[in-house]
């Protein structure tokens, strides 16, 4: 029996049909973040929850899942990243149906909390499993670019499936509508995915572990405290000094313990540190643009929550022309930061169109051309952010790079949205202290509200042009250089 290098059809295809499954559990995922948004008034109503009590369902999920992402990550390297994948998606589907038959407050906190602490296994095992199966630039490119879609388009779909569900189902099937996809995704990763796992024990970074769990919990619970306590507030600044801390001290033992939860050679690396960056920056933009048009289309322009879900629409199809048709074509060819840096620029600009918008402008003329710009920057960027953020990672560290991109996602929406929620406020009550003399109306009240939205957009589009100069500097990566291996090259035994 011979050994030859031949093309194998039936392994690439497996491979494909393996993101399939892959790419849904990470749409759940990021579904998740903003479908249950739209459900909230209806949940409150039919719970009985306060308005002071209504935020925790939110903030329960990201508590969850950025502090043990890290974590999450490093348990997929030791214990498997298939087998991490399958628990993580079985999991979420338990706490997804705990929550759709919750009938009090504690119960739903609860399932909201165990669906982010599954979500951050699931997501490093997903990302991790897609790095070690796409090899080939070529492969890579286009595994990556779909990657990106769905990460960018996530939060929109969330949007439109929380408005339809709410409006003709109940606001229970936001939380049931995971339980399907996660099962699919299970019989799918069961029977296509492989196995790979770090080799020898397990020595887990326990005091790093406590550290930047703690630390993570911190800063993600003192932006959920922010919008109603203020940024100015004792308990805000405490938990995040408090948190700033605790990552230092973090930073510090890695830098000492033989086996580091978060190896700091994964850091180092200034290509990888401007993909975290830019996975960062372009989730502040999308998620401070879902939550500003979001208000503005359905407590100024009248919509109701699908028809604001279906005004997402054209940005979700031009990330999906974006990622798909140029970002994946230009990968294997360009570096990385001639993507990343026109990506921030659109953005930015999306963010700047709403200054051109006032209580009357149409939806053409206003939030489909600031979506548009939106959602081809956040195409041209995801799919190049999320490459390079595991590019060239050791395979014993597939796990914990994966989980360190989701952390920079994660730990960027939450924080950015606070921030970008609290200027708006601000900006508000200023106009309306300033305007006191016209007297109180709707139109004032609405006039008021885009005042705020107009100086949030404005602070995020220097955000995202600081964030991109910054990029051009750091990410020096020069253009990929030509295939080592034929594409889909596999050693197949031929029989003689």
């Amino acid at each position: 029996m011979a050994t030859t290098q031949v093309r194998a059809p039936a392994v690439a295809s497996r491979r494909w049909a393996a993101l399939f499954f892959m790419g849904l559990a990470q749409l759940m995922i990021v579904l998740d973040g903003t479908v249950v948004n739209i459900a909230l008034p209806s949940l409150q109503r039919d719970l009985g929850i306060s308005d002071g009590d209504r935020q925790w369902i939110i903030t329960a999920y990201t508590l969850a899942f950025g502090g043990l992402l890290l974590l999450g990550g490093r348990i997929a390297d030791y214990t498997g990243r298939k087998r991490a994948f399958l628990i993580g998606l079985i999991g979420f589907a338990g706490a997804s149906a705990l929550g759709g038959a919750a009938n009090d407050l504690e119960t739903l906190l609860s399932a909201r909390a165990l669906q982010g602490a599954f979500a951050a296994l699931l997501g490093p095992s997903a990302l991790s499993l897609l790095t070690v199966t796409f090899t080939q630039p070529k492969e890579r490119a286009k595994a990556f670019g779909i990657w990106g879609a769905i990460t960018a388009v996530g939060g929109a779909i969330g949007l439109l499936a929380g408005g339809a569900l709410t409006d003709y189902l109940d606001w229970r099937w936001c939380l049931y509508i995971s339980v399907p996809i996660a099962l699919i995704a299970v019989a799918g990763g069961y029977v296509l995915l492989t196995e790979s796992r770090n080799e020898g024990g397990a020595r887990f970074d326990v005091p790093g572990v406590l550290l930047v769990t703690g630390g993570l919990v911190a800063i993600v619970y003192a932006t959920s405290r922010a919008e109603s306590d203020g940024w100015g507030s004792t308990r805000v600044i405490g938990l995040l000094a408090g948190g700033a801390v605790l990552l230092a001290v973090f930073a510090l033992v890695e830098s000492r313990v033989a086996q580091p939860l978060l190896p700091p050679r994964l850091i180092a690396d200034r290509t990888r540190g401007g993909a975290y960056l830019s996975v960062g920056l372009a989730m502040l933009g999308m998620f401070g643009a879902f939550l500003f048009m979001t208000y503005y289309l359905q407590v100024v322009k009248g919509y109701s929550p699908i028809r604001t879900g279906v005004a997402f629409l054209p940005m979700t199809v031009a990330v999906l022309m974006s990622a798909g048709g140029l970002a994946t074509r230009l990968l294997p060819k360009v570096a990385p930061r001639m993507l990343i840096m026109p990506g921030l620029v659109l953005i930015a600009s999306g963010m700047l169109w709403l200054r051109t918008m006032e209580t009357d402008t149409g939806y053409v003329e206003g939030v489909l051309v600031s979506g548009l710009l939106l959602g081809f920057g956040a195409g041209m960027i995801m799919p190049v952010a999320f490459n390079y953020a595991t590019h060239g990672v050791d395979r014993r560290d597939a796990g914990v790079a994966s989980a360190s991109v989701n952390t920079a996602q994660q730990i960027s929406s939450s924080i950015g949205t606070a921030l970008l929620n609290t200027i708006a406020i601000g900006a508000t009550a200023d106009y309306v202290a300033s305007h006191a003399s016209q007297g109180a109306s709707p139109a004032f009240a609405k006039t008021a509200m885009l005042e705020g939205f107009v100086a949030a957009g404005t602070w995020a589009a220097g955000i995202l042009l600081a964030g991109a100069l910054i990029v051009a500097i750091l990410m020096n990566t020069p253009r990929p250089g030509p295939k080592a291996v034929p594409e889909d090259a596999e050693p197949v035994p031929a029989h003689s």
